[in-house]
Parts: structure tokens; C-alpha cells; sequence
């Protein structure tokens, strides 16, 4: 059969579409990429937010459209199934928990529903392209009060190390030169098997070939419980000098009404840690606004926080109560008038930082992985050793390549360079 898929979300889900497309190829299947071409559709979901959910259940109904076998996977059918029986009881539904079970639910001739969690046994491969992202654990320890991906993905299951270590081999030697590595909270990687994030980074760097490494997020206190290793496995040119560490609120109160389990003075140790032994290190975090119980005074501290960590780039997001989540019901809910203008100003002051900070590089000479290409006819985009995109014009054969480029000027979030002979 001719199958399309379409994913949202995170990187973990991005990497389970990637996996569900090889195992349908594997299976005979034909992937499409159009909806009309296909006989069945798989639209592979995001429910993290209100209107990520609303937007998820708007392209439901276009797809429906089309009078094809519609398949929805992901986190929508993982924590609220409900919402799509609902919509219509001839789509069929696939976990995010069960994604290895999508060729039996597109051969399936009736609607059907794998909702359990079922082992995953495989991880995706390069299929084109020189970045691979490999999925490294699937759910989380946390118990955070605003998190329905809790719900979606589970508790921690953190996958073999030989097993992941064998799919960036594979992928290395098929061309990939960019390996991220992705997790719910990759800093509790291994927790539940015996080993940690900092031991399996050592044997990934091991693996012999020219790659680069990136590190997906890790929630402070999991960073902070292996800190010196980590700081250590960090060394290894292979991986980017990178950190995404999310902090969502200034206020320690908030973070243990949200049971984040980590104060302000966690996240600024961590930070200062990297910083101090990475001086060019790239920060990206978390911040959510309007979180039940958020007052003026708290949110000044979530201003004053960010002036003083000076994030590279920073993640907005307005608190939107979930289904199955603590916070939806807690006191002290802001109007969302009010959270917008939180947004705005933390935007606002997130862009200025990241400006300050990359124009400190104009003028340098900065070596640079190419991954792809840019928006501008000839334009690639590079990734500097702390994974600081550089667009530069040169030839598409330079993908995959290591090259020297002068920065010759910046934006908040990205670099303009020169490539050099």
C-alpha cells in the first residue's frame, strides 16, 4: 500500500515517524509524500498544549477529507483517545508507546486500536540526508503537575546501550555526521538500567568516524546528579558544546508547586558548570508563563533570571491546563490576556540576549559542520562546535563536510558567515 505520514512535536516524535515510515518500507509499503496519492494516511500527533491539541484535531478533519484509511499515532490516541472516538470511530489508533506496531494497524481491514505500551525493539536508521536523530530512552521519572506527555509517554525506559550504540555505528557509516540524541529528559538516561547519560556518551564518541553529537534536553536536577561525569563526556570534540536545559519559572515556589524537582540555584549551578568549562557554550531553555499561581512578583523573578543565566535561546510557552494534570485544577489561574503579555516581554528580552551574545562572534573564524540547507538560493546551513547555526553560500557537495567560516554578522538566534578557502 502507498502510505503518507505526517509527524508534529517533538524530536522523539519526529524520530518515531522516521521509524514507522522504514518499518511500512521494510514491509512493502510505499511512503508518499502527499496525501492524495496515498491509500492510507498516518498523522502522527503532538498534545503537549490546549492549542497544539486543537491544531492536531483541525488537521484530523482535513485529512478526513480525502476518504482514505486514516491512521492517528502519537501522543493524542497515547492520553486522550477519547478526543479522536469522538471525532470519528472509523479512525484507527496507535500509541506513541506502540508506534513498532504500525504495519499491523495499516494492513488492518477494520478500524483497530493498539493503545498499550509495547517494548520497542528497534531504533530508526539514516534513511537520506547526514543527521539522524536516535530516540535514547522513552518516558520520564518526573511527576511534573502541567505535563500530560507523562501521560502519553509513561515512565522512564531507558534503551540497551549496545543497542544505541550500534544504531549511531549503522548510521555513521550510512553518512549520518550529525547524531542527536533524544530522550523525554535525556539526564535520566539509564537510571533504570544501571548507567547514565555521561557513560553512554563515552561509548557513542568511541565509535570511529567524523561526527558530531548533540545532546537533547535534560532537566536540571537529572544534569546535576551526574554533573562532574557529564562535564567530563562534554570534553570530547565530538560533541557539540551544547546545553538544553530547561528552568520554566524563576520562582522556587512555583517549581515545587509544579514538583519540578530542582530549585533556581540548581539550574544557575549547572549552567555556571558549563559555562566555566565551556566558555562558548550554546544554552537553550525552557520557560512557561502564566503557571497557576504566577503573580507579578514571581514573574519579575523569571525576568531577573534569564538577565542573569543569559540563555542563547529560550522557549516560550503559555501555561494551558491539560487533561489528567494537577495544575488544571489548582488555584490561582491567570487570564490569558495576562499571560500573553508575559510572553511578550519575556520573548522581547530572550531576543536581546541572544543577539548580545552572538555578536560577540562576528568577526571570529569558527570550524562548522553543514547539515542542510538555508531558506536563500546556494545558502547551507552550518553548526558551529556549540551548535550556533552559521548560514554561508557555497555548493551543495559541501554537505556533510567540516569547513572554516568568518562570521561576518548575527541575529538573535542565528550567524551569517563567509565561507573561507
Amino acid at each position: 500500500m502507498r502510505v503518507y505520514i505526517e509527524s508534529y512535536g517533538c524530536a522523539m516524535n519526529i524520530a518515531d515517524g522516521h521509524l514507522m515510515a522504514e518499518l511500512l518500507a521494510r514491509a512493502g509499503h510505499t511512503i508518499v509524500g502527499r496525501p492524495e496519492n496515498a491509500d492510507v494516511i498516518v498523522l502522527n500527533t503532538c498534545t503537549v498544549r490546549t492549542d497544539t491539541e486543537r491544531r492536531m484535531v483541525r488537521r484530523l478533519r482535513e485529512l478526513m477529507r480525502y476518504g482514505k484509511k486514516l491512521v492517528v499515532a502519537g501522543c493524542l490516541p497515547a492520553a486522550q483517545p477519547g478526543v479522536i472516538y469522538k471525532i470519528s470511530r472509523e479512525v484507527s489508533m496507535i500509541s506513541a508507546r506502540a508506534v513498532e506496531a504500525i504495519c499491523e494497524v495499516v494492513e488492518a481491514k477494520e478500524p483497530i486500536y493498539i493503545l498499550d505500551s509495547r517494548p520497542r525493539q528497534c531504533l530508526p536508521r539514516l534513511v537520506n540526508g547526514v543527521v539522524i536523530t536516535i530516540p535514547i530512552a522513552e518516558g520520564c521519572l518526573g511527576s511534573c503537575a502541567y505535563c500530560i506527555v507523562r501521560v502519553a509517554r509513561g515512565p522512564l525506559r531507558s534503551y540497551r546501550p549496545e543497542a544505541i550504540v550500534r544504531a549511531v555505528e549503522e548510521a555513521v557509516r550510512r553518512g549520518a555526521r550529525e547524531v542527536r540524541l533524544t530522550a523525554q529528559d535525556t539526564g535520566a538516561y539509564g537510571l533504570d538500567i544501571g548507567t547514565n547519560l555521561a557513560e553512554l556518551l563515552r561509548s557513542v564518541c568511541a565509535i570511529k568516524g567524523e561526527f558530531m553529537v548533540r545532546v537533547g534536553m535534560m532537566n536540571p536536577n537529572a544534569a546535576l546528579a551526574i554533573l562532574d561525569e557529564l562535564l567530563d563526556a562534554y570534553e570530547d570534540p565530538k560533541i557539540y558544546k551544547f546545553l538544553h536545559l530547561p528552568v520554566q519559572t524563576g520562582d522556587d515556589g512555583l517549581l515545587k508547586a509544579m514538583r519540578r524537582k530542582y530549585t533556581v540555584s540548581d539550574f544557575l549551578e549547572v549552567v555556571e558548570a558549563f559555562r566555566k568549562r565551556f566558555p562558548d557554550l550554546s544554552l537553550a531553555t525552557d520557560i512557561m508563563v502564566g503557571l497557576p499561581g504566577e503573580d507579578e512578583e514571581a514573574f519579575k523573578r523569571t525576568l531577573a533570571l534569564i538577565e542573569r543565566a543569559r540563555p542563547d535561546k529560550v522557549h516560550v510557552a503559555r501555561f494551558t491546563p491539560r487533561p489528567h494534570t494537577k495544575a488544571a485544577s489548582m488555584p490561582g489561574q491567570v487570564p490569558e490576556p495576562e499571560k500573553k503579555r508575559r510572553s511578550r516581554l519575556v520573548s522581547s528580552l530572550a531576543l536581546r540576549i541572544g543577539l548580545e551574545r552572538n555578536l560577540r562572534f562576528v568577526g571570529r573564524t569558527l570550524r562548522c559542520l553543514v547539515v542542510g540547507f538555508g531558506r536563500g538560493e546556494g545558502q547551507l546551513e552550518a553548526r558551529t562546535m556549540s551548535y550556533r547555526p552559521v548560514y554561508i553560500v557555497g555548493p551543495k557537495e559541501l554537505l556533510g563536510n567540516f569547513v572554516e567560516a568568518e562570521v561576518v554578522s548575527a541575529g538573535p538566534y542565528y550567524l551569517m558567515g563567509q565561507l573561507l578557502p
